[in-house]
């Protein structure tokens, strides 16, 4: 009796027409986007169950992101003299030193910080390769060490400052943002090609043979600054969970009252309510969700990814990243979002079996 009730339920669709005209007559709010679409689908149950729906409560936003003082490090200025830079003149570093010192060195960003500091450890680092090192003295020559192993240790808190200091950067965590719609593309490409460029920077600036342009570094930036995209992925997994929450709860105190159906013996309103569950959920709200899935997934694993290529981190990043971040963590957005997917399916999946409407799989010969 179950066997091909998708088909079925497709064939009964145009004869529920009017009926879903006025169940979304009845659910039309001014909500837009992808909540629009949430609450529906739960007006559409509602009406399917026949019970009223609760007002949609507001999911909470994002924390907001750890401020300055709490997410860079500080890296001492070299307290060396210009008479003693000069002194390593032979290395090159003499009109480096000088750019970086004047007042447009002061107030550049913190990316062009660090590649000053990329340069710098460059030209420390090559001079002892060279004929430069035998004509200093010892006293230079300590000091050529001195500053080159500091500038080591440096390095890697400045590539952190870069990322964290960069308001593109912190742009993507801004709590002023909203879900991503259900009908439009998500720039995902740039946005990953931009993550992984910077992951890589970070991996390879201690390898001589590597080498970037300002102007590569501060596209792949502005790419992140364009648009939220990882406020905009956790608001919407987080509405996402709220509103399949709701939807559970809704259809378990239903259940709570009394079943949908007795016996396995399947009645007109469970037909009419699975019709309504393949016009709503399956066809609009589960292909949102299969997709928001999908690039939440990708995007979380790239910056999982940005965030492990670095050597370095800080307590109050640490901490946001096992919030809000995380892929693993059961109190993230991210299996919070699954669990609530799996909770409603589950029940959905008893309901059918209950009226006996659980799809039966096709055999290989498609029959």
């Amino acid at each position: 009796m179950a066997r091909g009730r998708f088909p079925r339920a497709r064939q009964h669709l145009l004869g529920t027409a009017l009926f879903m005209v006025l169940i979304m007559a009845a659910g039309c709010d001014d909500r837009t986007g992808a909540d629009a679409l949430f609450v529906d689908y739960q007006q559409r149950i509602g009406n399917g169950l026949e019970i009223d729906v609760p007002s949609p409560q507001p999911p909470e936003n994002i924390a907001a992101f750890p401020s300055r003082d709490e997410r860079l490090f500080d890296i001492p200025d070299m307290r060396q003299g210009m008479l003693d830079v000069y002194a390593l003149r032979e290395c090159g570093i003499t009109s480096l030193v000088a750019r970086r010192n004047n007042q447009l060195g002061k107030v550049a960003p913190a990316s062009q910080h660090w590649l000053y500091e990329l340069a710098l450890w460059r030209k420390l680092r090559g001079c002892w390769n060279t004929d430069a090192v035998t004509r200093l003295d010892e006293e230079d020559r300590r000091r050529l060490l001195d500053l080159t192993r500091i500038k080591t240790s440096q390095l890697p808190s400045a590539s952190w400052n870069a990322l964290f200091g960069s308001s593109e950067w912190v742009a993507s965590f801004s709590r002023a943002s909203t879900a991503l719609p259900p009908d439009a593309a998500i720039p995902l490409t740039e946005s990953l090609a931009a993550l992984d460029y910077l992951r890589h920077a970070t991996l390879n600036q201690f390898n001589p043979a590597w080498t970037t342009q300002s102007s590569t570094l501060e596209s792949h930036l502005y790419t992140l600054q364009r648009e939220p995209l990882t406020a905009e992925i956790l608001r919407s997994l987080m509405l996402a969970t709220q509103r399949l929450t709701e939807t559970t709860a809704l259809l378990e105190a239903r259940l709570v009252e009394r079943p949908i159906c007795y016996k396995n013996h399947s009645n007109p309103n469970a037909e009419r309510l699975y019709d309504i569950f393949i016009a709503t959920f399956i066809t609009e709200v589960q292909p949102y969700l299969a997709r928001l899935s999908r690039t939440s997934r990708q995007w979380l694993g790239a910056i999982d990814a940005l965030l492990n290529a670095h050597p370095v981190s800080l307590p109050a990043i640490d901490q946001y990243r096992e919030r809000w971040l995380s892929l693993t963590d059961p109190a993230a957005p991210w299996q919070q979002f699954n669990q609530a997917i799996q909770h409603h399916v589950n029940l959905w999946q008893d309901v059918w079996r209950s009226c006996d409407l659980m799809p039966k799989a096709e055999n290989a010969s498609g029959a």
